[in-house]
């Protein structure tokens, strides 16, 4: 046996959001309570939905790093050299 439980809530939205979603649900035929819920419905499906995390790739490269001992100044000195002259 399935028994079924209908709720009632109140939700606040602005006057003009509840204007332009009666306005819309009207020129689809449904009913506000229609349209809200297989809005909630395309939401909670969204969501559910496993995303696949962001992942920076590894830009590194073999290698044994800088090989002289330099100063962050010689290095500037060293990209900067032959340019703006």
């Amino acid at each position: 046996m399935v028994i079924w439980v209908l709720m009632k809530t109140t939700v606040e939205i602005p006057d003009s959001l509840f204007q332009e979603v009666r306005a819309f649900a009207e020129s689809r035929g449904v009913s506000f309570r229609q349209l809200v819920e297989e809005g909630l419905r395309t939401v909670v499906r969204e969501g559910q939905r496993a995303r696949k995390p962001f992942r920076l790739r590894d830009g590194s490269y073999a290698g044994k790093g800088l090989q002289r001992d330099l100063s962050w100044n010689d290095i500037r000195e060293a990209i900067y050299t032959g340019r703006g002259e």
